[in-house]
């Protein structure tokens, strides 16, 4: 089978929806599928190009049996409402246009977030007369209002009907969640279209294995108790809680709360978390190095993860 992926978020990203579209892909070739990944230069989240990148209209790699074709984005951070629509609409537009020359694929995949990749899926699969999966990550634009970044508005109300048509029209729907299910068979859309598929791990990468001394010696974590997070630093994760917290426990110097990875919160949290208010919080600078993720979740005794 021949399968065209639409996705903005990509290797070397680390969020959870490139490595989720990824590692899954890989097990598509193993199986003897063709699979091709329409993404863009690799940004995400802090809306810089990373280093050796160019963002160029078009660009094809090989990556692990992965065709990999890369296409021309407006970027920007991850925060925003309208600099990131216009970020989300540039891909979906570059995207359409990149798969229509393509070899005619069996099916057209899109995941979200972000939610333009899954119209210009939907439009693209059209246009080549295959079936469209819709792949779905986030309840977007719910989300938009649930983190405050948009109140309910006509253009949100247009964007949910936009959003009601994209599961209509598509042959499947993967919701990364049951709760998505179910929020979806409120909505009267057929529950035999919608699979549950949630996210998974590489169990014998991410082992129990003893701290590393070297690393916990760099990072001041020797002998104390560590409470991390390690993912996205996003509106909807309500990490100032977790300041509230060691606020609490600041006079206490056994505990040291770490928080990694990037971005829209991150400066932010940084700032309300610099010596001498929360002397326990430490911000590592992002790490892009997923061979990192576990000695860095060794160190940690309690965490939230998002791979």
């Amino acid at each position: 089978m021949k399968i065209l992926f639409l996705t903005e978020n990509f290797p070397p990203e680390t969020n959870a929806a490139a490595t989720r579209v990824y590692e899954r892909a890989l097990y598509w070739v193993r199986d003897g599928h063709q699979v091709t990944i329409l993404t863009c230069a690799p940004n995400f989240p802090q809306g810089k190009l990373f280093d050796g990148w160019e963002n160029k209209w078009r660009q094809v790699q090989h990556m692990d049996g992965l065709r990999v074709v890369r296409v021309k984005t407006y970027i920007s951070a991850n925060e925003g409402f309208a600099k990131r629509t216009l970020d989300f609409v540039s891909f979906m537009a570059t995207a359409y246009g990149a798969g229509l020359f393509e070899d005619r694929p069996d099916v057209v995949i899109s995941t979200s977030p972000q939610f333009f990749a899954a119209v210009g899926g939907w439009a693209l699969a059209a246009s080549r007369r295959v079936p469209f999966v819709f792949e779905l990550g986030d309840l977007w634009p719910r989300s938009i209002t649930a983190v405050g970044a948009m109140k309910p508005s006509p253009v949100i109300r247009a964007l949910e009907r936009l959003e009601l048509f994209l599961y209509r029209r598509s042959a499947a729907v993967i919701a990364l969640t049951r709760a998505f299910k179910d929020d979806l068979t409120r909505r009267a859309i057929d529950p035999r279209k919608v699979a549950v598929v949630i996210n998974g791990v590489d169990l014998p990468r991410y082992a129990p294995r003893p701290r590393d001394a070297e690393l916990a010696a760099a990072w001041g974590l020797t002998d104390k108790f560590v409470l991390g997070y390690v993912g996205t630093h996003g509106m909807a994760h309500g990490l100032i809680n977790v300041l509230d917290a060691a606020e609490r426990l600041k006079d206490d110097d056994r505990i040291r709360f770490l928080f990694l990875r990037a971005g829209a919160e991150r400066q932010m949290l940084m700032d309300q978390a610099a010596p001498p208010r929360f002397d326990p919080c430490g911000c590592p600078r992002a790490c892009r190095r997923k061979e990192m993720m576990p000695p860095i979740l060794a160190l940690v005794r309690t965490w939230r993860w998002w791979i």
